[in-house]
Order: structure tokens, then C-alpha cells, then sequence
């Protein structure tokens, strides 16, 4: 793998990453909930759910967002090294986690995390880890 230096945009990582971290503060100084997307598109399902429209709004701004990026920048290239099927498990490889996990990187990996939670930092371990090892089999042993 070769570090392409002509492309590589450390400010606007360092502003999303300052989005994303100002995001997740605000949800929980404002209400005391953690802003994982799993939990929150979960909860969407449960029309009884008393907060049910403030989920629905931060849902909808992570919608809005590329669209807005795409009224002042051009849409980056998508790539994808495998067909419908593969995207397939793999979604459902990832839903079937954020279960089995008790919740998705956005929430153990930047609201854990951040309030030093030995359950969210050994989740986001094991995430990482798991990512690590598909990406070495399917590449390196498999040759996808």
C-alpha cells in the first residue's frame, strides 16, 4: 500500500473528525444520550419512543450532509472492489454486529471512547481487529 501524498487532505479530515466529535458531544450535554447510529436508526423503528423526532432530525442531517458537500465540491469517486452480493453480507455482517455488540464504532468507538469505557474500548478493539483480519484473508490469502 503506497501513502498518496497528492490527495491526502488533513484539514478536512480534522474538520469532519471535529463535526463528528462536536456532534457526539452535543447529543450528550444536550440530552444525555450517545450518539451511535445503530442505537439511533434502531430506535427510529419504535414509533413509541418519546424522542423518536430528535433521532429522526440527526438521522436526516447525516443524510443531508453529502448532499450539501455536493453544492460545493464535486461527489468523490465510489469504488467497490465487489459486486452486489458481497455489499449484501457485508451489511448484513455489520448489522448482525452492531447487535451481537451492543452497538457500532459511532458509538463505542467515538462516545466510548471518549468517556473512557472499558466495554466500548474493548468493543472498538475487537471491531478493528476483526476489520484487520478479514481485509488480510480476503487480500493476502484469498487474493480478492
Amino acid at each position: 500500500m503506497m501513502f498518496d501524498s497528492l490527495h491526502f487532505t488533513p484539514f478536512s479530515a480534522l474538520a469532519g473528525g471535529a463535526l463528528i466529535g462536536l456532534a457526539a458531544s452535543v447529543m450528550v450535554v444536550a440530552n444525555g444520550r450517545i450518539a451511535g447510529i445503530s442505537g439511533l436508526l434502531g430506535s427510529l423503528l419504535e414509533r413509541n419512543d418519546s424522542a423518536w423526532g430528535e433521532k429522526a432530525l440527526f438521522i436526516l442531517g447525516l443524510l443531508a450532509a453529502p448532499v450539501l458537500w455536493a453544492l460545493f465540491h464535486e461527489w468523490p469517486a465510489i469504488e467497490f472492489k465487489t459486486g452486489p452480493l458481497g455489499l449484501i453480507v457485508a451489511g448484513l455482517c455489520v448489522g448482525i454486529g452492531t447487535r451481537y455488540g451492543s452497538g457500532c464504532t459511532s458509538g463505542h468507538g467515538v462516545c466510548g471512547i471518549s468517556r473512557l469505557s472499558p466495554r466500548s474500548i474493548v468493543a472498538t478493539l475487537s471491531f478493528m481487529f476483526s476489520g484487520f483480519v478479514t481485509v488480510y484473508i480476503l487480500r493476502h490469502v484469498l487474493g480478492f
